[in-house]
């Protein structure tokens, strides 16, 4: 094989390919799309390397909703859930919310607030909190809704595996609908309705949602039936298009494929964010500093994470109540409440992931998937944990806080290997108490005497599953790109492949054999320098969280060398400049 710059072995210890290789006839296929949709090579380039089929192209290049968005009546029992909320609805009455604590949760719930209030029906919401309560629906939750006077509860990116809870509730005369994208079992929840497109009997194709997309298709349904049983008759109909924004900030949270649907929905939220429509969004970004257009890097690193905090380390509801407010003075009070609640995060995140990192260590070259644990860790951190040690090794990570002879784990995968798959295994096993998720993630329970035991079964999961692409080593180039080559322009044509995320990942592009003409370390752990080609064009760089690894060494300690870079091409709008950085990947010595 070759790699690109000769790079087998990079500081990262990866080799450097090019994406478009692993495509059959690739050069015949980018020929084609330069001359069929006249684009520049470099994006003909990257769409081929994402395995974009040529029928494909320009709905992925420009995404379109109207024609992307199928009829929601292809999902199980939609019909059967929107009948019944219109039902209520049409009856005046109250409709109860059940929502999971993450951002893919509170932009459900915000979504159902926020078109529910624009029809003049009241809700009640209901988040637990992450540690007192855990994960998914509760008895004490639900009664609370009913109790609170709601007629039906819809149950929000929760309830897929909530057998027991539902069977109770049900028993108890609640009605509930169960939207959800979890992986579902063969058995089902009793329910009124479970609209998930992961049901093994679903036949839509729509398993790539988030739940926050699987809400907005029920409410597109819903708006439907209710326009057609004359509630529109004397009343304004919402414009659903507004909503579009939560579901762009959940699609992008929950690291679902930004493909498909789901490319339609951010590209079209991220118009929606554009226009500040949404006061709890607007006044997040002020205190978040956003000063430039939103787009989905400050989705899912920015607001997202701020929203997040405030189940993890706060109130669960925090981020619901921001997302459907109209109340400016509220609606500040609740974002500079998350802003604080994120600090706070970020301070356990730090002090428990030097303690997993050394913990993986011990057993990185020994096992495939990464599974470490300790006493009390902050259970609202322990998601994080796990990416950032999957971000850090490569592989698959599962991270367990224990409080006594319970623990709760929460795991993220790589790309193509179905972790939630395998959780639902170890539950199946009885090696797990309960568990779910979905490809990317999932959470569960587990036993401290069964913890060595999953360790076992969850490593050779991933042996069976012949996974030699993902497992392999490589750093995926979307081209080379010369120092002098990279300006504004670049960027401009670049936004064609936008927005990223999982699915679709953001270009990263090679730069050949440059010298370091300064380095410092900011922030916390990051490196900063500045690069010059031999041609005497200059760039700036930087590498996130860097300083203690061997590529921020590297670059502190560069002795005069020449390096190849690996990096994506970012604008840098720092103090009014309109310039362009690179945000370094991997760095290789260059020959």
């Amino acid at each position: 094989m070759e790699y690109v710059l000769d790079v087998a072995d990079s500081l990262s210890n990866k080799k450097w390919v090019q994406r478009a290789e692993k495509i059959p006839y690739s050069e015949r296929l980018i020929e084609t799309v330069i001359q069929k949709y006249e684009l520049p090579e470099i994006i003909a380039r990257a769409v081929i390397g994402r395995n974009i089929s040529l029928e494909q192209i320009e709905p992925y290049l420009y995404p379109k909703l109207r024609q992307l968005l199928p009829d929601p009546l292809i999902l199980k029992d939609m019909q059967k859930g929107i009948s019944q909320l219109a039902n209520v609805i049409m009856s005046g009455g109250k409709i109860g919310l059940f929502a999971d604590y993450d951002v893919d949760g509170a932009t459900s719930a915000a979504l159902f607030i926020n078109f529910l209030k624009k029809i003049n029906i009241e809700t009640t919401l209901y988040i637990p909190d992450r540690i007192a309560e855990g994960y998914g629906p509760n008895i004490f939750g639900l009664k609370q809704l009913a109790n609170d006077g709601a007629d039906l509860i819809l149950t929000l990116d929760c309830g897929i595996s909530a057998f027991k809870v539902l069977n109770e509730a049900a028993g108890a005369g609640l009605s509930i609908i169960v939207i959800d994208h979890h992986m579902a079992e063969v058995e089902l929840p009793r329910a009124t309705a479970v609209i998930n497109p992961n049901r093994i009997d679903d036949t839509s194709g729509l398993g790539f949602l988030a739940a926050v997309g699987v809400s907005f298709l029920f409410i597109v349904a819903l708006n439907r039936q209710l326009r057609q049983e004359g509630w529109y008759k004397d009343k304004v109909e919402p414009a659903l298009i507004q909503l579009l924004d939560l579901v762009a900030l959940g699609t992008v949270c929950d690291v679902v494929p930004l493909t498909q649907l789901n490319r339609a929905f951010v590209s079209q939220g991220l118009k929606v964010i554009a226009s500040r429509g949404n006061v709890g969004l607007r006044v997040l970004s002020e205190v978040a500093k956003i000063d430039q257009k939103t787009d989905s890097y400050q989705l899912g690193f920015v607001l997202g994470p701020r929203i997040n905090a405030g189940g993890r380390v706060g109130m669960a509801d925090i981020g619901a109540r921001l997302l459907s407010t109209n109340d400016l003075s509220l609606a500040a009070t609740l974002a500079k409440t998350l802003d604080a609640n994120n600090t706070v995060r970020k301070e356990i995140e730090a002090s428990v992931l030097k303690e997993a990192i050394e913990q993986a260590e011990v057993r990185i070259q020994d096992d495939d998937v990464i599974l470490v644990y300790g006493e009390k860790w902050h259970p609202g951190v322990i998601g994080i944990i796990a990416a950032r040690l999957k971000e850090k090794f490569n592989k698959p990570a599962c991270v367990v806080s224990f409080d006594g002879v319970t623990g709760k784990g929460s795991g993220r995968s790589i790309p193509k290997w179905d972790l939630g798959a395998s959780i639902i295994a170890g539950v199946q096993s009885n090696i797990l108490t309960v568990g779910g998720g979905h490809g990317m993630a999932a959470g569960f329970s587990i036993q401290r005497e069964r913890i060595e035991e999953f360790r076992t079964f969850i490593c050779s999961r991933f042996k069976l599953s012949s996974l030699n692409e993902a497992t392999s080593v490589e750093l995926k180039l979307d081209g080379v790109l010369s120092v002098g080559g990279m300006d504004r322009n670049i960027i401009n044509v670049l936004s064609l492949l936008e927005p990223y995320g999982s699915g679709n990942p953001e270009p990263i592009f090679a730069i050949p054999s440059v010298e370091i003409t300064y380095s410092a370390i900011v922030g916390e752990n990051h490196v900063r320098c500045n690069f010059r080609s031999p041609e005497g064009s200059t760039i700036k760089g930087i590498a996130f969280r860097s300083s203690d690894n061997a590529v921020g060494r590297t670059l502190m300690n560069h002795k005069g060398r020449r390096f190849n870079l690996a990096g994506k091409v970012k604008e840098d709008n720092w103090q009014g400049r309109e310039g362009v950085q690179v945000i370094i990947e991997d760095v290789a010595l260059a020959n």
